[in-house]
C-alpha cells in the first residue's frame, strides 16, 4: 500500500512538472499595414501567455480583451517597453510598442501574479530604396481624468462586492464555527444538537463556498486552466479539498470507515471569509499607493479662458490649441502651457516643482499648467496642450516608472514563478507523508496538513512586494518636483558613492549676474551703474544684459549713449549726459591713457573669486570696478554638504578654465574638480570614475551633458535644461533645485529598505509558514496547525506588505541646513585631462568688505593659513602652532585642529608660516 501511495505521488508530481513549465502553444502574430497584431484574452490569465515570431524595428499593437472584473489584472505593465496601461472590464484595449531588440520581455498584471512572455526574435528590418515606411505608432502621453475615473470605479466596485460576498460569508460561518469550537473545544453541552448536523452545516456553507468564494474559485480554476497558477489556485485547491471530503463525509457516509466521517464545512467557511476580509483590507489599502497619479492628474482644470477672434469664451482644456490666448485671473489654474504676454504676478509652482515659494511672471517668462495664479491677472500664449504639457509628462513618466522593474524583483520573479507547483508538490508529499507514518486516522492528518500546506503559501506577499513600494515612492518623489523614469535608477540611487556636478546650470544659475560695483573714492556707487549700464545697453554681450537688468531692479534711469563704439576684445565706449564712458579691460583704458593701477587690487580679486571684472573710466579716470559672474545657487553649497554626510564624493566637471573652476568648488565646499573638458569628453571622466570602482551619478542641464548622463550608473538633469539631457537622464529635478538630488537619494535609500523588509515579511513567512502547516512541529511538540489560523496567517501576510508599502507615503525630505563656513573651507583639487594641479589659494573667507579695495595696498605682510589657504593677518589669527621650529597661522580653530591630525602634509613651511 506504501509502495502505491508513494507512486501516485510521483506520478502526480511529474505530471504537475509538465503542467506548469512544459512546451506551451504560443500566440501568432498577424502584420496589418506594416504592424504587428496580438491578441490576448484576459480571463483568470493571459490566454496566450506566450508571444513568438515578433520582429524588431516592427511596431507591435497587443490587444488585450479583458473579460473579468476586480483589481488583479486591472492593469498590464511590459517592463522592456515602458508599458503601464490600464486594462478596463469587459473591454479590449491597445497597447502600442516598437521592440528595439531580440530578446525575452515579460509582460505582466499589475499585482504581478499573472504573467506572460513576448519573444522578440531576428534582426530589424533594413529599409531599401523601394521601401515604404513602416507605420509609426504614437502612445498616449497623457492619462487622462477618463482613464482614471474608470480605474477609480472598478475599484469601488470590487470593494463593495468584496464587502457583500464577506458580509454573507460571515453571517452564514459565524453559527456553524460557534457550534463547532463550543462542542469540540469547549466541550459545551448546550450547543444546540442540529448545528452540529452535517446537513444543516452544509446548507449553511454551501452558498459562502459557490457565491462568496465564486471570484477566488473562478480566477483559481482559469488559472489552472491556463497552465499557470496563483493564490487563487491554492485557495481553490484546499477549500475544494476540505468541501468535497466534507461532502462524500455527509452524502455518502457509508464510503468511508467510521473514524474517518469527520466534516470540515467550518474550516472552508472561515477559511474563505478570511480570505475575503484580506482582500478587502487589501483593496482599500492598494488605493492609496495610486494617490499620487491621481493628485496630479486632479491639478488640470477642467476648463480654459480663451480669446479667439477678440472675443472671450470658456472652452474644455482638451479644445486648446497652440498659439490660443488664455486669460488667468487671481486664484484660477493655468490648464496649460505657454509664455506670458500681458500682465504681472505670482505663480505657485509648488504642486509641479515641489518649490513652496510662489515665482513671479511677467511678460516674456514660461507658465506650466497646472499651476495657480495667486496676485495679478495674466495673458498668456499657449505653447503646449494636450499631452504635451509639463504635467502630463510627469504623469507619463511616473507612469513608466511604476510599471518598470527593479533589479531586486528578478528574485522575487523567479521565487513566484516556481512558487505555486512548488507548494502543490509540498502538499502532495505531505499528505504521503501522513498516509505513511502519522497516527490514526491517518487519512484526517494527511488531509489536514495538506490543505493548511495549499491555505498558507501566500505568492501575492512576494508579487507585491516590490511594485507597491515602486508605486509609492515614484509618486512620493513626483509630488516633490523628482521625476524618477525607471524602478532600476531608483534602487541605484541608493549605492551611489559618487556624483559628478555639471558647473554652469548646475552647481551655478548658468545666467550671468551683477555682483559687485565697486567705485573708486569719490565716485557714487548708483552713478558708477548708472553711467555703465547706459553705455551697456547699446551692446548685445550677455554680460551687459545682467548689467543693464540689475540698474533696473535698483529704479535707476538710464540716460541716452551717444557716440557708442564696441572694441573687439576689449569692452565699449560712450557718452553719457557729456561725459566719456570707457567699460572694458585693461587693454582698453590703458590705450585711452587712463591708469588702470588703483583699479588692479579689486580686478584681482575678483577675477581670483571666479568672476568677470570690467575695468571702468570716466573722462579718463579710473572710476572703479564692475563684478560680473554666473552666481552659485542659494541651494548648492548646502546640498552638496548634504551629500558628504551621506559618505557621497561629490565631483565638479566644467569646461571653464582652472581658477573659475576652483573658485566656485571653494564657495559650495567641492573639494574634487574636473576642469577644461571638452564636451565630448565628459562621458570619458565618468568612465574614469567608474573605473575606479565607484557608482557614479551624473547632474547636468546642457546638451554637452546628454553623453555624460547616458554612461552614469544615475543620471539626473536639471528640468530647467535641455530637453535632450532630460530624455538622457534617469532622474530629472524639475525645479532646478539641488536639494533633489539629496531628497532622491534619501528616498532611494527609504523605498530599498522598505522592499527589503517586504521580501523579508513574504520569505520569512513562507519560509517558517509551510512547514509549520506541513506538521514539522508534530513529532516534538504534538502542534498541528489548523487550515483555519493558516487562512488568518496568509491574510496578514499580504497585508503586511500593503500596510508596509503605504508608510513611504509619510516619506518627507529631510531639511537641509545651511553649510557653516568653515565646513566647508577647502582648497579643491583640480584636475585638468584626468591629471590633478596645483591651484591658486582661494581667499573664500575674506571678512572685509571688498569696497576697501581701493584703499593703499596694505603694509601688512599677510600669511596663508595652510589648511585652507586664506590670506590673514599673522596678528588677528584664530590660532598659531610651531612644528618644526616654524610658526603656523590659522584663520579658525577648525584648520588649527586639521593640521594637528597630520601637520606634515601642508606644503613648504615658508609659504605659510614664519621661522624663527
Amino acid at each position: 500500500m506504501g509502495w502505491l501511495i508513494v507512486g501516485v505521488a510521483v506520478l502526480l508530481t511529474a505530471l504537475l512538472g509538465w503542467f506548469f513549465f512544459g512546451p506551451r502553444r504560443a500566440g501568432k502574430v498577424e502584420l496589418q499595414d506594416g504592424v504587428q497584431v496580438v491578441r490576448v484574452t484576459v480571463d483568470g490569465g493571459y490566454s496566450p501567455d506566450l508571444i513568438e515570431g515578433v520582429r524588431p524595428g516592427v511596431p507591435v499593437r497587443m490587444l488585450f480583451d479583458r473579460r473579468e472584473g476586480g483589481e488583479c489584472t486591472s492593469r498590464v505593465v511590459i517592463p522592456g517597453f515602458k508599458v503601464n496601461a490600464a486594462l478596463p472590464a469587459f473591454q479590449t484595449t491597445a497597447v502600442e510598442f516598437v521592440p528595439a531588440a531580440a530578446g525575452e520581455y515579460r509582460f505582466a498584471c499589475g499585482m504581478n501574479m499573472v504573467s506572460g512572455t513576448i519573444r522578440v526574435q531576428g534582426e530589424p528590418p533594413v529599409a531599401s530604396a523601394g521601401d515604404t515606411a513602416p507605420a509609426t505608432v504614437e502612445l498616449s502621453a497623457a492619462i487622462t481624468p477618463t482613464d482614471t475615473d474608470v480605474e477609480d470605479a472598478e475599484r469601488a466596485a470590487e470593494i463593495k462586492d468584496l464587502t457583500r460576498r464577506m458580509l454573507v460569508g460571515g453571517v452564514l460561518t459565524a453559527p456553524v464555527l460557534f457550534a463547532v469550537m463550543a462542542a469540540e473545544i469547549f466541550h459545551a453541552t448546550w450547543v444546540p444538537e442540529f448545528l452540529m448536523n452535517p446537513w444543516v452545516q452544509l446548507t449553511l456553507i454551501a452558498p459562502v463556498m459557490l457565491y462568496a468564494g465564486w471570484p477566488i474559485h473562478r480566477v483559481g480554476w482559469k488559472a489552472l486552466v491556463h497552465r499557470s497558477a496563483e493564490m487563487n489556485s491554492l485557495i481553490t485547491l484546499g477549500t475544494t479539498a476540505a468541501f468535497g471530503y466534507s461532502l462524500i463525509v455527509t452524502a455518502a457516509p457509508q464510503l468511508l470507515p467510521e473514524e474517518l466521517r469527520q466534516v470540515y464545512f467550518e474550516a472552508v467557511g472561515v477559511i474563505i471569509t478570511l480570505i475575503l476580509l484580506g482582500r478587502l483590507l487589501e483593496a482599500k489599502a492598494k488605493a492609496g499607493t495610486g494617490e499620487a497619479i491621481r493628485k496630479l492628474i486632479g491639478l488640470q482644470p477642467r476648463t480654459a479662458r480663451v480669446v479667439r477672434d477678440g472675443a472671450e469664451s470658456e472652452v474644455p482644456v482638451e479644445e486648446v490649441v497652440v498659439g490660443d490666448i488664455v486669460e488667468i485671473r487671481p486664484g484660477e489654474k493655468l490648464p496649460v502651457d505657454g509664455e506670458v504676454v500681458g500682465g504681472a504676478s505670482t505663480v505657485d509652482e509648488s504642486m509641479v516643482t515641489g518649490e513652496s515659494i510662489p515665482v513671479s511672471k511677467r511678460v516674456g517668462d514660461t507658465v506650466i499648467g497646472a499651476t495657480i495664479n495667486t496676485t495679478g491677472s495674466l495673458r498668456y500664449t499657449a505653447t503646449r496642450v494636450g499631452a504635451d504639457t509639463m504635467l502630463a509628462q510627469i504623469i507619463k513618466l511616473v507612469r513608466e516608472a511604476q510599471g518598470s522593474k527593479a533589479p531586486i524583483q528578478r528574485l522575487a520573479d523567479t521565487v513566484s514563478s516556481w512558487f505555486v507547483p512548488v507548494v502543490i508538490v509540498i502538499a502532495i508529499w505531505t499528505a504521503v507523508a501522513w498516509l505513511l507514518v502519522g497516527p490514526p486516522p491517518a487519512f484526517i492528518f494527511a488531509l489536514v496538513a495538506a490543505v493548511s500546506v495549499l491555505i498558507i503559501a501566500c505568492p501575492c506577499a512576494l508579487g507585491l512586494a516590490t511594485p507597491l513600494s515602486i508605486t509609492v515612492s515614484t509618486g512620493k518623489a513626483a509630488a516633490h518636483g523628482i521625476l524618477i523614469r525607471s524602478a532600476e535608477a531608483l534602487e541605484t540611487a541608493h549605492k551611489l558613492d559618487a556624483i559628478i556636478f555639471d558647473k554652469t546650470g548646475t552647481v551655478t544659475r548658468g545666467i550671468p549676474a551683477l555682483t559687485d560695483v565697486l567705485p573708486v573714492d569719490g565716485v557714487a556707487e548708483d552713478r558708477l551703474l548708472a553711467l555703465v549700464a547706459a553705455v551697456e545697453k547699446a551692446s548685445e554681450h550677455p554680460l551687459a544684459a545682467a548689467i543693464v537688468t540689475d540698474a533696473g531692479d535698483r529704479g535707476l534711469g538710464l540716460a541716452e549713449v551717444v557716440d557708442f563704439a564696441s572694441v573687439t576684445g576689449q569692452g565699449v565706449r560712450g557718452s553719457v549726459d557729456g561725459q566719456l564712458v570707457l567699460v572694458g579691460n585693461r587693454r582698453l583704458l590703458e590705450a585711452a591713457g587712463v591708469d588702470t593701477r588703483p583699479l588692479e587690487l579689486a580686478h584681482d580679486t575678483l577675477a581670483d573669486q571666479g568672476k568677470t571684472p570690467m575695468l571702468v573710466a570716466i573722462d579718463g579716470r579710473a572710476a572703479g570696478v564692475i563684478g560680473v559672474a554666473d552666481t552659485v545657487k542659494e541651494s548648492s553649497a548646502a546640498a552638496i554638504a548634504a551629500l558628504h554626510v551621506r559618505g557621497i564624493e561629490v565631483i565638479m566637471m566644467t569646461g571653464d578654465n582652472r581658477a573659475t573652476a576652483a573658485a566656485i568648488a571653494a564657495q559650495v565646499g567641492i573639494r574634487r574638480v574636473v576642469a577644461e573638458v571638452l564636451p565630448e569628453h565628459k562621458a570619458d571622466a565618468v568612465r574614469r570614475l567608474q573605473a575606479e570602482g565607484k557608482i557614479v551619478g551624473m547632474v547636468g542641464d546642457g546638451i554637452n551633458d546628454a553623453p555624460a548622463l547616458a554612461q552614469a550608473d544615475v543620471g539626473s538633469a536639471i528640468g530647467t535644461g535641455t530637453d535632450v539631457a532630460i530624455e538622457s537622464s534617469d532622474i530629472t529635478l524639475i525645479s532646478g533645485d539641488l536639494s533633489g538630488v539629496v531628497t532622491a537619494v534619501d528616498l532611494s535609500r527609504a523605498t530599498m529598505r522598505n522592499i527589503r523588509q517586504n521580501l523579508m515579511f513574504a520569505f520569512v513567512y513562507n519560509i517558517i509558514g509551510i512547514p509549520i502547516a506541513a506538521g514539522v512541529l508534530y513529532p516534538a511538540f504534538g502542534i498541528l496547525l489548523s487550515p483555519i489560523i493558516a487562512a488568518a496567517a496568509m491574510a496578514l501576510s499580504s497585508l503586511s506588505v500593503v500596510g508596509n508599502a503605504n508608510r513611504l507615503r509619510r516619506f518627507a525630505p529631510e531639511p537641509i541646513p545651511a553649510p557653516d563656513p568653515v565646513s566647508i573651507a577647502t582648497i579643491p583639487v583640480v584636475e585638468v585631462g584626468g591629471s590633478p594641479v596645483a591651484t591658486t589659494p582661494i581667499n573664500h573667507h575674506r571678512e572685509e568688505p571688498i569696497m576697501g579695495l581701493f584703499s593703499k595696498k596694505p603694509t601688512v605682510e599677510m600669511v596663508i593659513d595652510p589648511v585652507c589657504g586664506m590670506k590673514i593677518d599673522p596678528a588677528k589669527a584664530a590660532a598659531t602652532r610651531v612644528h618644526d621650529g616654524v610658526t603656523f597661522y590659522f584663520c579658525s580653530l577648525s584648520c588649527a585642529e586639521t593640521f594637528d591630525a597630520d601637520p606634515h602634509r601642508y606644503g613648504h613651511p615658508t609659504a605659510h608660516a614664519d621661522h624663527h
